[in-house]
């Protein structure tokens, strides 16, 4: 993982969301996910920021080659929210991590993710969720 800088974002395309303007808005930190052999290709994105008691994700994408039945890569959803929940126990929030979920993402975000709802259209991750995330991605953490 490693930050996206504003000028690197306005020269992406085929995503479908607006990374250039994530980059740009304070407050918010815009990373990327590639690979060791293959450091230039993009894997996904997320972008987070740093509230006074969690880190909400404001938005997370897999790059189109890891979505659908086709997909390159497995788990880049899975590594984009386990770095979130890194950086969490790492500003001191105990793993929590926050976010607004598509109605129809939820199951799958509480499957996958270990998510729970926080009610309407928010949901979180607590520490047990975070820790499992982070132990499987990110094995040699040390927790605070």
């Amino acid at each position: 993982m490693r930050p996206l800088t504003a000028a690197a974002a306005r020269r992406l395309k085929g995503w479908a969301f607006e990374w250039s303007r994530e980059a740009a808005t304070p407050g918010r930190q815009v990373y990327q996910l590639n690979t060791v052999d293959n450091p230039t290709v993009m894997q996904g994105l997320i972008s987070l920021e740093a509230r006074p008691d969690n880190v909400f994700m404001h938005l997370v994408e897999s790059a189109n080659f890891n979505k659908g039945s086709g997909k390159v890569y497995l788990g880049v959803l899975g590594n984009l929210v386990a770095f979130a929940c890194r950086w969490s126990f790492e500003l001191g929030y105990e793993g929590f991590v926050s976010f607004d979920s598509k109605t129809t993402l939820k199951t799958h975000c509480k499957k996958i993710l270990g998510a729970q709802e926080l009610g309407g259209l928010g949901m979180y991750l607590g520490t047990s969720a975070a820790t499992i995330l982070v132990k499987k991605y990110y094995p040699g953490f040390i927790f605070p």
